[in-house]
């Protein structure tokens, strides 16, 4: 499976620090290998991957290739981009 970055995701994950970068890098590697299918809710059209207890991984699965759309390092910054979408 290609993996792929939005301009977004990359700028997210260049900017974290690299203890957390090695978290996030461990779970698209295992994402590309056996991915899971939990859906966002309210017909968003990502999936979700908890990362850490704080960190979330939004990502969507397409012909065989997984885009990695957005990288949040802390909840908040996940809360908010979530109820954008309501």
């Amino acid at each position: 499976m290609n993996i792929f970055f939005s301009e977004k995701a990359k700028k997210d994950f260049e900017d974290m620090p690299s203890e957390i970068r090695i978290i996030f890098t461990k779970h698209i590697e295992k994402i590309a290998c056996i991915p899971p299918r939990r859906h966002l809710k309210y017909g968003i059209p990502y999936h979700v991957e908890e990362v850490t207890k704080q960190s979330r991984l939004i990502y969507e699965i397409r012909n065989d290739n997984l885009y990695i759309i957005r990288c949040f390092k802390e909840h908040k910054e996940y809360e908010r981009w979530y109820k954008s979408y309501n």
